[in-house]
C-alpha cells in the first residue's frame, strides 16, 4: 500500500467589499501612498466594516465558497480548524461556531492561535489527522479581523493590516501528493516586540487598559523586520536543502504577506524568479492567518497537478517555518 499523504483537494476564500486605500488612509493618519508602497508594497486593504460581524463571518464565507466550488457536502466533513489571531470571543471557540453554520454537523472544531504563522502551523496540524488515518476530510480556515485590534491613529500598525479569510480542504492522498515535509520553529524572545499589551490573563482588561490603548496590536517595526527576514528566509533554504529542491524544482514560492521586502528577500534566498512569487499583498495587506489560504485561492487557476510548492510564513510570538507541499489537482481554469 502506498504512503498515506494529507493533500489540499480544494481551496476557498472571501475578502469584504470596503476597499481601504493609501489614500484613504492619508485623510486618517500622518502617511502617504508614496512612502506606504515603498516600504511594504501594499496599496490598499480590505475592511469588514458591517457591524455584529466578526471573524467567523470571514471564515464561514470563506468556507462556503470552497464548499460551492467543491460541491461538497458539509455533513462530510470530520474536523474544522480555525486559524486566527481575532477569534470572535474569549474562551467560546471560534471554529464550533463556524462549523455548525456551514452545516458541518459531523465534524469536531477548536480554534488554533500563532499569530501570522497559525495557517502554516495549522497545515502541519491538519496533515497530522489525515495522515493518521482517523480522518478523511479537514477543512482548515485562515481568518482575521485584524481591523478590530488595529488603532488607526498608530501609523506604524493601521498601514499594514486587513482583514480577510481563506480555506482549504485536506484529504488523503495515495499518489505522493500533498505535505512533504516541513520545518517549524518559535522563540518566545518575540513576545516583547509583537503583542497586544492587555486583555489577557497577565494584565487583564481594566477601564485604565482602556484608556491607555493597551488593547491594539503594538509592534516594534525594525526588529520585527529583522528577524522575519532572516527566519523566513532560512526555513525556506532550509526545506529546498533538505529536501535536494533546486530553483528549477519548485513552481511557487508562497509567502506570508507581510511585507514586500520580505518576501523579496525570501524569494532571492531561494534563487527564485518573480514569476514564481505569489504576491497579493498589493491587494488585501496582512491579513494575518489569511495570507496564506488567500494566495492559493487567487492562484488556483495557475496550479498544475504535480507542482511543488514553498510555504513560508513568519509571526509573533515569534513563530515562524516552511512547508514543501505537492499540489494535487489541476484547477477547471488551467
Amino acid at each position: 500500500m502506498s504512503k498515506l499523504t494529507a493533500a489540499i483537494t480544494a481551496v476557498g476564500s472571501y475578502v469584504p467589499e470596503f476597499v481601504l486605500s493609501n489614500k484613504l488612509l492619508e485623510t486618517m493618519v500622518d502617511t502617504n501612498d508614496e512612502w506606504i508602497t515603498t516600504r511594504t508594497g501594499i496599496k490598499e486593504r480590505r475592511i469588514l466594516k458591517e457591524e455584529g460581524k466578526g471573524t467567523s463571518f470571514l471564515a464561514i464565507k470563506a468556507a462556503e465558497n470552497l464548499i460551492h466550488k467543491k460541491g461538497l457536502n458539509a455533513e462530510e466533513i470530520d474536523m474544522v480548524i480555525v486559524a486566527t489571531a481575532t477569534p470572535d470571543q474569549p474562551v467560546a471557540a471560534t471554529a464550533a461556531y463556524v462549523a455548525s453554520e456551514i452545516g458541518a454537523t459531523n465534524a469536531f472544531a477548536y480554534d488554533l492561535q500563532a499569530a501570522c504563522s497559525s495557517f502554516l502551523y495549522g497545515m502541519s496540524t491538519a496533515a497530522a489527522y489525515i495522515q493518521s488515518g482517523r480522518y478523511k476530510k479537514v477543512l482548515l480556515i485562515g481568518a482575521d479581523k485584524m481591523s478590530s485590534i488595529i488603532n488607526y491613529k498608530d501609523r506604524t500598525t493601521c498601514i499594514i493590516f486587513g482583514d480577510g479569510a481563506g480555506a482549504a480542504l485536506f484529504e488523503p492522498n495515495e499518489e505522493g501528493l500533498g505535505l512533504q515535509d516541513e520545518f517549524l520553529r518559535s522563540d518566545g524572545i518575540g513576545r516583547d516586540f509583537l503583542h497586544i499589551k492587555a486583555g489577557g490573563s497577565l494584565i487583564p482588561t481594566t477601564e485604565q487598559t482602556v484608556k491607555e490603548n493597551l488593547h491594539y496590536v503594538f509592534q516594534d517595526g525594525k526588529t520585527v523586520f529583522k528577524y522575519a527576514v532572516s527566519n523566513m528566509a532560512n526555513v525556506a533554504a532550509k526545506i529546498m536543502e533538505r529536501n535536494q529542491l533546486e530553483e528549477s524544482d519548485v513552481q511557487w514560492l508562497v509567502p506570508h504577506q507581510a511585507n514586500k521586502r520580505i518576501i523579496d528577500a525570501t524569494a532571492n534566498r531561494m534563487d527564485l524568479p518573480s514569476e514564481k512569487v505569489m504576491i497579493n499583498i498589493d491587494k488585501y495587506g496582512n491579513t494575518t492567518s489569511a495570507t496564506l489560504p488567500l494566495l492559493l485561492a487567487d492562484y488556483e487557476s495557475k496550479l498544475k497537478k504535480g507542482d511543488n510548492l514553498i510555504f513560508a510564513a513568519f509571526g509573533g510570538g515569534f513563530t515562524w517555518g516552511s512547508i514543501y507541499l505537492k499540489w494535487a489537482y489541476d484547477s477547471k481554469n488551467n
